[in-house]
C-alpha cells in the first residue's frame, strides 16, 4: 500500500484492547511521517505495542486552530499525515473535524481507514432497533440538559449518548423523567478486563451507588408510540377552520395543542385537505 503526499489519513484506533485495530490501520501508521495524536502518552503505548516508531505531535480540542499553521507547513514539505484519536474513530466527539474541513477546502484529500467506534460496538449489543441517532456528550448543565432531552424525547429512534461515569446518576435522574417507558443499556469500558453492560428498563434503573470508571456509552432504546384512535372527522374539521386562516404549518401547530396524537399523521391530513380544491 503506497500513501500519498497532500492526503490525510483518518485512523481509527481500539477502544480498549489492542488488538482491535485492522492491518491496514497498522500499515498506514507505519508509513505515516507524523501522526496527530489527542494525547501523545496514550499514543505512544499503542505504537510501542506495535514497534512502530513514528513522530507523534500533540493535536487536541484545545490547540486545533493553532496546530493548524505547522500542519500547512508539514503537508507543504511532503510529509504523510495521520490523524488518530485516544480510542475509536477520530472526529465523533473527539478532535479533527476544524482538520477534516481545512484539508477539503484546500484540495487535501481526506481518506478514512475504518475500525472501532464505540457507537457501534454498544448498539450492536444492545438489541435495539439499528435506525439510531448519535448525539454525543450531554450537556452538563441542568437548564441546557432539560432542553436537550426534552427535544430528543420526541424522535422514536433509538439514542446513543456519550457520558463521563462521574455525571451518571445526575443523566439518569434526567433519563427517568424524559425517556420513561424506554430501555437502556450502559457500556462501560469496553473490550477491557472490566467491560459490562448493564441494561434495564428506565423506570426500574437506580441510582449507583458505587461510582464507575472512565466514559460510558449509553443507548436508550427506541421510543414506543402508543396507537391512538384518529378521530378524523374532528380533525378534518378543525384543519379545514383554519386553513382557511393560516398556514398549514400553524394549523398542524394548533391541532397539536389539543389532540395527543402522532404530529405527522396530523401533518399528512391537513396536507391532503390543503391539497384539496374547495375545502
Amino acid at each position: 500500500m503506497k500513501l500519498l503526499t497532500r492526503h490525510l489519513y483518518i485512523v481509527s484506533t481500539p477502544i480498549g484492547n489492542l488488538d482491535d485495530i485492522t492491518l491496514r490501520a497498522l500499515e498506514v501508521l507505519k508509513k505515516t511521517d507524523i501522526i496527530l495524536c489527542e494525547d501523545t502518552r496514550r499514543s505512544i503505548k499503542l505504537l510501542n505495542h506495535y514497534k512502530i516508531k513514528k513522530r507523534l505531535v500533540s493535536y487536541h480540542k484545545f490547540n486545533e486552530k493553532k496546530q493548524l499553521v505547522k500542519i500547512i507547513e508539514y503537508f507543504n514539505e511532503g510529509k504523510i499525515l495521520s490523524l488518530i484519536s485516544d480510542a475509536g474513530t477520530p472526529s465523533l466527539s473527539d478532535p479533527g473535524r476544524l482538520l477534516v474541513n481545512f484539508c477539503i477546502e484546500n484540495n487535501i484529500q481526506v481518506i478514512p481507514i475504518p475500525g472501532v467506534s464505540s457507537i457501534t460496538t454498544a448498539l450492536s449489543v444492545s438489541g435495539f432497533k439499528d435506525q439510531f441517532l448519535f448525539y454525543g456528550f450531554l450537556p452538563k448543565k441542568k437548564n441546557e440538559l432539560e432542553k436537550t432531552l426534552s427535544f430528543l424525547s420526541q424522535n422514536e429512534y433509538t439514542l446513543v449518548f456519550f457520558a463521563p461515569s462521574k455525571k451518571l446518576n445526575f443523566y439518569i435522574k434526567n433519563f427517568k423523567r424524559f425517556f420513561s417507558g424506554r430501555k437502556i443499556l450502559i457500556a462501560k469500558e469496553i473490550t477491557k478486563i472490566h467491560e459490562a453492560f448493564i441494561r434495564e428498563k428506565i423506570d426500574k434503573l437506580e441510582i449507583f451507588e458505587t461510582s464507575m470508571k472512565g466514559e460510558l456509552t449509553i443507548v436508550v432504546s427506541e421510543k414506543k408510540t402508543k396507537n391512538i384512535n384518529l378521530n378524523e372527522k374532528k380533525i378534518v374539521n378543525k384543519a379545514k377552520k383554519y386553513l382557511k386562516s393560516y398556514s398549514l404549518k400553524d394549523t398542524v401547530n394548533l391541532i397539536l395543542e389539543t389532540e395527543k396524537i402522532n404530529k405527522k399523521k396530523i401533518y399528512d391530513l391537513c396536507l391532503k385537505i390543503k391539497n384539496e380544491k374547495n375545502f
